[in-house]
């Protein structure tokens, strides 16, 4: 992973998730879990940026 997206996953979870997944359910995860709690979006949006390549 790169500095900035490290950044992104801390600052910008949504926008993080939007640039490695794309529009979708992911994004939609992580959207409803940046309104709930902070922490927990921050945790999904690296999870989803340091997983294998997008199918």
């Amino acid at each position: 992973m790169s500095l900035i997206t490290i950044l992104l996953c801390i600052f910008l979870p949504p926008v993080a998730v939007a640039l490695r997944a794309g529009v979708g359910l992911q994004l939609l995860i992580n959207i409803v879990l940046c309104f709930v709690l902070w922490l927990p979006a921050i945790i999904h949006a690296f999870w989803v940026s340091s997983r294998g390549p997008v199918v």
